[in-house]
């Protein structure tokens, strides 16, 4: 007799999971330890219930909405491996389209991912349903492209009220309003810096990006296939610029947001900015802080600091080592930044030393891509035919919980790889960890935990002590003639570098909005894992990131380039829906949970 194929057997599933949701039984479908993520599709929120119970009484809150979806296996996406069955399907709900995968285990689900891809009927003006350009023949009085554009352009913000507003103009904004633009919703964006790729141009000299390039592409434009694995700062500043222009999107730069105010009876924003000088009132229905998911420099308050008589920096200002040649530098903190910057100074024959005053993980960028990155995100995986797409949608597949699984046995191969590696680390004193759980990078990351390096190079500086380090210690003072710890020793320096990180965005929305706005909203990022900087309880997902905040009208849009690659979708959708007036009842009891 012949064996169930793995796509059999996942429409088995579907086609009995789709009959329990007409009658809202779904007993006997699903594994004890069981996740159900949920981005848009059930729930307009994104959401990730563990448990029989919690996914029961998702749909019970949906009703007759969740009864009305239908599931379509995708062909050829069937695999069965170690006791583990698992395809990718289509789903459709009576507003939206979207994709999903499903992993059985001895029939029952382990995990049901399910994902927005479109509203239905107002999908993206791509492909097919481009615009056509221009209606040919002749016609009196026709505008030509850039004419009817520079109309457009001129209208938006001083005639016509944008329907979307986004502060911050780098990847986050750009990667957003360019899913706007396709999706027809009228967005502005916003930077108090004069271009786009500004951001990227202001930091330090040596900056590249730690992620290789196949995980960075912005939506819609990927990078030539010429580029070099590591983008250079500058030139990712240029690609920006580009890619404001190519993607159309209505970008105002020297334009600083000063204030935010939103009218619920009108449910209107009043955002006053100032542009060029000049006082502008913006009144938009919708506002997305893409500013990062950081709030203003974080500049610790040293005693004496005011006595210092060498120059004081926060990292974010660092432009490079070059004035600094035989001079002597000390570095505060063992971040990226400030691996990356004790390298520029000690290219530029700087005297350098790091203060670390914490634990660090740190990770080698080529283990990285070897272990974890590589697998989605590589010229083999192009090859082996993971898209760009299909690389994002695998890696949202697997909800947080099971990462941290996941994470924590990798960290375990990379540390027996890199094992000399990190003894040479040691051996100097380089304070070193793994999260709080061992769970690695991405985790921390995730939890907003500081204290890590990818490493591209800067730790071998460390490990052969061409960069001095002193770990275990604090700054009690500055002193005039430099850096006193608190062991008493004194750091002689002509520059200190505060490589201490950013205030979290809750500061952000606290100085825009109101400090109650900030309190009602509520920590931005992590899981609630409990961990020392991700309190409890634990909630599954990024907390109001690319999804309906406790604030009517308020979106945030962060993370890296991957993240705003992919979630900048799930949040034009949201955005877009309410612009065409749809009911988007909100299930999200951990995110928005009283």
């Amino acid at each position: 007799m012949l064996q169930p194929t793995a796509e059999s057997q996942i429409a088995s599933w579907l086609a009995r999971f789709a009959v329990a949701l007409d009658a809202r039984d779904i007993g006997g479908l699903f594994h004890e330890d069981c996740h159900w993520r949920d981005l848009l599709c059930f729930t307009w929120s994104v959401v990730t219930m563990s448990g029989e119970e919690e996914i029961a009484a998702m749909l019970a809150d949906r009703g007759a909405a969740a009864a009305s979806a239908g599931f379509e296996v995708e062909p050829g996406s069937g695999v069965e491996k170690d006791g583990t069955v698992e395809a990718w399907f289509r789903v459709e709900t009576p507003a939206l389209r979207g994709r999903g995968h499903l992993r059985l285990i001895d029939g029952r689900c382990r995990t049901l991912f399910t994902s927005a891809t479109a509203i239905r009927g107002h999908e993206e003006q791509i492909g097919a349903r481009r615009e056509r350009g221009v209606e040919h023949g002749a016609q009196r009085g026709r505008r030509t492209w850039p004419e009817r554009r520079a109309a457009r352009e001129a209208a938006l913000g001083t005639t016509e009220q944008p329907y979307c507003l986004v502060i911050g103009g780098s990847q986050g904004g750009m990667s957003l309003a360019a899913r706007l633009n396709r999706l027809g919703v009228p967005t502005l964006v916003i930077d108090s810096l004069a271009r786009p790729g500004d951001a990227w141009r202001r930091r330090y000299r040596s900056l590249h990006l730690h992620d290789a390039i196949w995980a960075c592409h912005l939506p819609y434009m990927p990078f030539p296939d010429h580029w070099p694995v590591f983008i250079p700062k500058d030139r990712m500043g240029d690609w920006l610029d580009a890619y404001a222009e190519m993607m159309e999107i209505s970008f105002w730069g020297s334009t600083t947001a000063r204030q935010a105010q939103y009218d619920a009876a009108t449910a209107t924003w009043t955002v006053e900015v100032e542009r060029d000088g000049k006082p502008v009132t913006l009144r938009p229905k919708q506002l997305v802080l893409a500013t990062g998911m950081s709030g203003a420099p974080a500049i610790p308050r040293f005693p004496g600091a005011e006595t210092f008589r060498g120059e004081q920096c926060h990292s974010s200002a660092f432009d490079s080592g070059a004035p600094y040649a035989g001079r002597r530098a000390v570095v505060i903190g063992s971040n990226n930044s400030a691996h990356d910057i004790c390298a520029d100074l000690w290219e530029h024959g700087a005297q350098v030393t790091m203060v670390q005053r914490s634990s660090t993980l740190v990770a080698r960028a080529d283990t990285l891509f070897r272990f974890i990155t590589g697998k989605l995100f590589s010229e083999e995986a192009v090859a082996a035919g993971i898209t760009t797409e299909q690389a994002d949608f695998m890696a949202a597949s697997r909800p947080y919980a099971m990462v941290a699984e996941l994470h924590r046995a990798l960290y375990r191969d990379i540390r027996v790889h890199d094992a000399e590696f990190y003894a040479r680390l040691e051996k100097v004193g380089f304070m070193l960890d793994f999260g709080e759980d061992d769970t690695g990078l991405s985790m921390k990351y995730l939890r907003r935990a500081s204290g890590y390096y990818i490493d591209v190079g800067a730790s071998e500086l460390v490990a052969s002590g061409e960069v001095a380090l002193r770990s275990g210690v604090q700054v009690a003072r500055l002193r005039p003639e430099g850096v006193e710890l608190s062991d008493g020793s004194v750091l002689d320096a002509d520059l200190v570098v505060y490589a201490t990180g950013y205030d979290p965005m809750e500061s952000w929305i606290a100085q825009l909005i109101s400090p109650e706005v900030a309190a009602r909203v509520g920590h931005v990022w992590g899981l609630g894992s409990g961990t020392r900087r991700d309190p409890g309880p634990w909630v599954g997902e990024l907390r109001n990131m690319w999804k309906p905040t406790r604030q009517d009208g308020l979106w945030l849009q962060g993370g890296n380039l991957q993240q705003v690659r992919f979630y900048s979708r799930i949040l034009a959708l949201q955005i877009q829906a309410r612009m065409l007036g749809l009911a988007t009842p909100v299930y999200d009891p951990k995110g928005l949970g009283a």
